[in-house]
């Protein structure tokens, strides 16, 4: 690795990037980050047509400084004719430089499949294949599915008609709540490296974000600056308790991302394996538990660093949409009225929220679609280019801009079809318990839920991106339930449609309702396991088909052992004429699992990191449901034998 001091003359133009974003015959949005401003041309050469050169000047390019050697570029190339559809798109993003341009071949040879002279893309009529998966997690110690989707994809180089329409990333992106040590310390190299922008913090016991990272407690012990008052003690179960929980495991919190300059580096980090050519990760001064748990994360690290060069080529050839969950942001982001009160209230936590949602606009938002978020883009933009000249950014317009981000509602979008694409928002407009602020709120409010209505009524099929699964395991929201009632919630992630009465209720009719009589593919991740339901409503012939598909975690998996024991208690105690489903909201509808064709003895979740493949026919049900598995194999979720009832 290039050791922290060298010039930086020597850094790379590109430092992570070009990712695809929201592509469609006549728009192209691409996200690139370069160490300098930089002068650009994009060349597309579609099969079977002339090649298309195109200068992309100011009016095609928004530039968004992130520090002294970090430029945000947002491509949104508009075109007069549109792009066809159906074939490859060879394409080359050229730097113009003095001494002439360079490809993405000079810049960024790891990007290009073998035997190839340029990245591509496909432009695909309707929505009949997509690649799914959420929860990418760089320390788990296992596999990556973006690589496995990348060979995946290599496969298919030379048959266009086989490429997904989309990359959907339906949570869980990055962990700004769940660091590992050795990350957290590349993200800090980084950010001396790139001069990301300073930032001072309220309500710590440091000053600003230059002493944040030279504390003495800013590995592993991340809770110790916040000061000793009585406010602090829930603050601390909140960002850094998630050590504590039995099951569903923050194992790093105590390593949070604050500063919106780590919540950056963050992005570069598992993105791009260029940035990590850039630092020198050496362990600090730890104490000797902590010592062996960085020796520990470092080797799986450095895993992880190998496969990104395959990641970031699957960035730069499939389109794709994100949305977030809660550990884009933090954990347990939202699950109830008293822990909105709590860190909202506090500006420490609350500036750790908004610079993650920050991180999120800008990385992640912006690319799904541009128009419904140019508010909040424009305040963002003059927030970065009033902090250029200084490197800090202004502390009284951070608050104010995030004051503004935390109350914004339009995260949600869709894309039109065929099928329709509505991707939601479950965590910024929830139903909040009126009983009891203890109690998890509902992860859609009436007024979004109503919303969310209006975009399926008379729609004859439609694709649903719900972070959370709709339809989950029934034992494991039993669990969460009874964590709830024992007034616990925070302890198992007790967060899920069903967990509250009045969101439960109406996305339940919203499904029964007569005008709703198309076909319905739910996409879902969050619960780091893998299944899929084929779903009816009751005593209704014409009622709609509804297929709760969930694929979880691209890099992250449940505990083997304990998700065996509750997936045999699930198929024992909710078999299909138990009579424990009639005491569970879904009573009304006939739901059957799909088993997965290699489990060892009747399994129906499956467990290992991947990404999930579901291709449609024309009427937009699931012709196949497949986990592209980690380790290499495909793994196919048949229909059940024909519904009797």
């Amino acid at each position: 690795m290039t050791s922290p001091d060298t010039p930086n003359e020597s850094l790379p133009d590109v430092l992570a990037g070009p990712l695809l974003r929201r592509l469609t015959p006549d728009r192209l949005l691409i996200w690139l980050v370069a160490s300098r401003p930089l002068t650009l041309k994009l060349i597309l050469h579609p099969e079977g047509h002339g090649p298309r050169r195109l200068t992309l000047n100011d009016s095609r390019v928004r530039r968004l400084p992130l520090g002294r050697h970090a430029y945000l570029h947002l491509i949104d190339l508009a075109l007069a004719t549109p792009l066809p559809q159906g074939v490859r798109i060879a394409y080359d993003l050229r730097i113009v430089g003095e001494r002439g341009d360079a490809g993405i071949a000079d810049w960024a040879p790891h990007l290009l499949h073998e035997g190839a002279k340029r990245p591509a893309f496909v432009l695909c009529e309707g929505h009949r294949r997509l690649l799914h998966g959420s929860c990418r997690r760089p320390h788990h110690d296992g596999p990556d599915g973006l690589v496995r989707a990348d060979s995946w994809l290599a496969e298919r180089h030379d048959t266009p008609g086989e490429w997904p329409s989309w990359l959907l990333m339906t949570g869980d992106q990055v962990y700004a709540d769940d660091v590992a040590g050795p990350m957290l310390v590349a993200i800090h190299a980084l950010i001396r490296r790139l001069g990301l922008f300073d930032e001072a913090l309220e309500g710590a016991t440091v000053a600003d974000s230059q002493a944040l990272y030279a504390a003495e407690s800013t590995y592993y012990r991340r809770e110790a600056l916040l000061p000793d008052v009585t406010s602090s003690t829930d603050l601390r179960e909140r960002f850094f308790g998630g050590v504590k929980k039995p099951v569903f495991t923050s194992a790093n919190a105590h390593n949070h991302l604050m500063s919106l300059g780590e919540i950056i580096a963050m992005y570069l980090l598992v993105w791009s394996p260029t940035p990590w050519r850039l630092v020198e990760v050496t362990a600090p001064s730890l104490d000797g538990e902590n010592a062996e748990t960085f020796a520990t994360e470092q080797a799986v690290i450095e895993r992880f660093v190998e496969g990104l060069p395959a990641a970031a080529r699957l960035l730069a050839h499939l389109p794709s949409l994100m949305i977030f969950d809660d550990h884009d942001i933090t954990d347990d982001w939202n699950l109830t009225a008293a822990w909105e009160r709590t860190a909202y209230d506090h500006p420490f936590s609350r500036r750790i929220i908004g610079n993650a949602l920050l991180g999120y606009l800008l990385c992640q938002g912006w690319g799904n679609d541009p128009d419904r978020l140019t508010g909040p883009m424009d305040e963002v933009s003059a927030l970065l280019e009033s902090a250029a000249p200084e490197g800090w950014l202004p502390a009284e317009a951070q608050d104010t801009c995030i004051r503004h981000l935390l109350r914004f509602e339009g995260w949600e979008f869709q894309v039109p079809g065929p099928p329709k694409l509505v991707v939601l928002d479950t965590r910024t407009r929830r139903w909040r318990s009126e009983r009891n602020p203890r109690r998890p709120s509902g992860l859609m409010d009436w007024e979004a839920l109503s919303e969310f209505q209006q975009e399926l009524l008379d729609a004859p099929s439609v694709i649903i991106v719900s972070p959370a699964p709709m339809f989950g395991v029934k034992l494991i929201e039993t669990i969460q339930k009874l964590f709830t009632l024992a007034g616990k919630p925070l302890l198992v992630d007790a967060e899920n449609w069903m967990a509250h009465r009045g969101a439960a209720g109406v996305m339940l009719n919203i499904f029964r309702h007569s005008r709703t009589p198309g076909h319905y593919v739910i996409l879902s991740g969050d619960v780091h396991y893998s299944f899929a339901y084929d779903i009816r409503i009751r005593q209704r012939r014409r009622g709609p088909q509804l297929w709760q598909i969930t694929s979880s975690g691209i890099k992250n998996a449940f505990p083997d052992t304990l998700l065996d024991w509750f997936d045999r208690a699930n198929r024992w105690l909710y078999a299909p004429r138990s009579p424990l489903n009639w005491f569970t909201k879904r009573r009304r509808m006939r739901i059957r699992p799909r088993d997965p064709e290699r489990a060892r003895a009747g399994e129906r979740l499956w467990n290992g990191a991947g990404i999930g493949l579901v291709e449609l026919d024309d009427q937009g049900r699931p012709s196949r449901i497949a986990q592209l598995d980690a380790r290499g194999f495909d793994v196919a979720f048949p229909p059940p034998p024909p519904d009797k009832t």
